[in-house]
């Protein structure tokens, strides 16, 4: 919810989740389904590119393939995405301005380090870039997302998807997997005993 409505989606646009098949990425994907949004998602294997598919969005790519912007371009035409929810804008941000439509919207949600762009590919086409961070959320918002998340769980159209589960002593472990892994495959959990 808090993706998206950062964002101010409409129903009937096309949303760009990169790395659509970790836990946060398949929630964008259901949530943007659920809005009426156009979903195209990114995943690094083909069990992630599956998931992702199963989990709202009408198209995927393949993010480790060499042309895969070439391919997102060609879906989308010279419209453009409307919104895209970055994950690793350390190494995506750069391309994600050049697929933006008019006025479209980009919202970092993960970075591993710095980037340079060009800000020209934000000035012809009036786009934006935001980051947003879930701890600096007011509790206000927090209470929407949580009152909207549940909804959508009662209603069905969110259903989490389990990834690799580690007990908590495991921490370190899963922190050194999630980096390294070749490709997410739902929410990692660390289980509290």
């Amino acid at each position: 919810m808090y993706l998206l409505s950062s964002a101010c989606v409409k129903a009937g646009e096309i949303a760009l989740i990169h790395g659509a098949s970790g836990g946060v990425g398949i929630a964008a994907c259901q949530i943007a389904r659920a809005y009426g949004l156009k979903v195209l998602g990114t995943a690094g294997t083909e069990e992630g590119q599956n998931i992702v598919l199963q989990n709202g969005a009408h198209e995927v790519f393949n993010h480790r393939e060499v042309n895969y912007i070439d391919k997102i371009k060609k879906s989308v035409g010279e419209k453009g995405i409307d919104v895209i929810i970055e994950m690793l804008a350390n190494v995506n941000l750069s391309n994600d301005l050049t697929l933006l439509s008019r006025g479209g919207r980009v919202i970092i949600v993960g970075c591993r380090g710095s980037i340079e762009i060009n800000p020209r590919d934000t000035m012809a086409k009036r786009s934006s870039i935001k980051g947003i961070s879930l701890f600096s959320a007011s509790k206000e918002e927090f209470q929407q997302m949580a009152a909207a998340l549940q909804a959508g769980i009662e209603v069905g159209w969110l259903r989490p998807v389990i990834g690799p589960v580690y007990p908590l002593e495991k921490a370190a472990q899963a922190h050194k997997d999630i980096i390294h892994s070749p490709g997410a495959t739902g929410k990692m959990i660390l289980l509290l005993k």
